[in-house]
């Protein structure tokens, strides 16, 4: 693995939307940060948040039913999920440091995971980057890290 990539990274959900299509810069990404050995993971929620947007995901990665399962399990087994227990104690300070804070309280939890396990996190969402507190990899960045381009 490339000495500047983290050993834990934190995904966010867009980035695992991304997955579902094939060709996605992102979805390469996250299989070459898997092959490297970085751990991958997210709060539980995503993989529901997945769930509840099939219809979404499966039109926007152009596969069906069949295609969609598989993607998912295959996501299922290069991201691990955490329960709110890991991080709940950390949530107070996640609501101050998050760009969204109390308007968008599901930004909170990618934030006090990244706290409770000292680790950054991987979104391109500009605004995750107006704190101090948390590294945030955009995808961009972890190209170029993983020499993809």
């Amino acid at each position: 693995m490339p000495a500047k990539l983290p050993k834990i990274l934190i995904v966010d959900a867009s980035i695992l939307f991304s997955f579902f299509k094939t060709n996605s810069d992102r979805r390469r990404v996250i299989e070459k940060l898997s092959n490297f050995g970085c751990a991958l993971i997210s709060p539980k929620y995503v993989f529901e948040e997945l769930s509840n947007n099939k219809e979404r995901i499966k039109k926007f990665g152009r596969i069906d039913n069949l295609a969609f399962s598989f993607i998912f399990s295959l996501l299922d087994m290069k991201v691990e999920s955490f329960s709110e227990e890991t991080y709940k104690v950390f949530l107070p300070e996640a609501n101050k440091i998050s760009p969204h804070g109390k308007d968008n309280p599901k930004d909170s939890p990618y934030f006090a995971l990244a706290l409770a396990l000292n680790c950054p996190i991987w979104s391109d969402e500009k605004a995750f980057k107006q704190q101090s507190k948390v590294k945030v990899y955009s995808t961009l960045e972890l190209i170029k890290e993983l020499g993809l381009k």
